[in-house]
């Protein structure tokens, strides 16, 4: 009698196990609409993150990369999970934020996922092919890529390269044409930003990635007229709330097409 009862809790242990295993599986997302986000410091959020930066955003999801969680709900700081980030106390506000309200809300029904894998101080040739930043950010996307499709790429970066802008355009080619083919989609489409213009030395760089849609196709450039920064380098609070509106502006450009 007492093996015939063991058996049963046995047979129920193994039933309601897979049972929430089965849940687990369900419960992963689905048909994402994903969106890499990488660069430096501003990318990686200096500004202070306010009260109204301070909610987790609807329908929008960031990957953690944690084996059984790799997603959460989107909340700042978005570079949190970021595998290749300074210390956790310097990632606060970023364009990401905004940006990824602007997209959720035209995302007819589907949930946006975040890909967020910045570092502050980093120069593009870090970011080249090859180099562990970029080999990073490539592995990452492709994990989160069992989860839905890669819509785009937001890339911030360039105050580290501001003083040769006539070397940068070779480099960011590079590095678009490589992200497509690593990660299987030709038309990627990818959208850059301006660096502030607060120091004179940019004005050539915020020039020269202008131009980025001639020579790279599917490509956008989110402009920084109009915006502040704290320090001449890092944009404030409301200045990446306003460059995030940009660059979901530009990207939707890209993906309608």
């Amino acid at each position: 009698m007492k093996i015939k009862y063991f058996g049963l809790i046995l047979l129920l242990s193994l039933f309601f196990g897979d049972f929430v295993h089965c849940q687990s599986k369900n419960n992963q997302p689905a048909n994402l609409e994903i969106y890499l986000l990488i660069g430096q410091s501003n990318m990686a959020g200096r500004a202070s993150i306010e009260i109204q930066d301070q909610d987790s955003l609807k329908d929008v999801l960031l990957f953690t990369g944690i084996e059984g969680k790799e997603w959460e709900k989107a909340a700042n700081p978005l570079n949190k999970y970021s595998t290749v980030r300074k210390d956790l106390a310097m990632q606060k506000l970023g364009p990401g934020y905004s940006f990824a309200r602007e997209m959720a809300k035209v995302s007819a029904g589907k949930k946006i996922g975040l890909v967020v894998n910045a570092k502050g101080g980093t120069s593009i040739a870090e970011w080249a092919p090859g180099e562990t930043l970029y080999t990073e950010a490539v592995k990452r996307a492709k994990m989160a890529m069992k989860y839905g499709t890669l819509k785009g790429v937001v890339w911030h970066q360039g105050e580290a390269n501001s003083s040769n802008p006539d070397a940068y355009p070779e480099k960011i080619k590079e590095l678009i044409q490589s992200l497509r083919t690593d990660l299987g989609i030709p038309d990627l489409p990818f959208v850059a930003g301006q660096l502030s213009e607060d120091k004179p030395t940019r004005h050539a760089f915020n020039e020269m990635i202008l131009t980025l849609p001639t020579f790279v196709t599917h490509t956008g450039v989110a402009t920084t007229e109009g915006t502040e920064t704290m320090e001449g380098t890092h944009f404030n609070s409301a200045s990446q709330r306003l460059l995030g509106e940009r660059y979901a502006a530009e990207m939707l450009k890209l993906v309608k097409n």
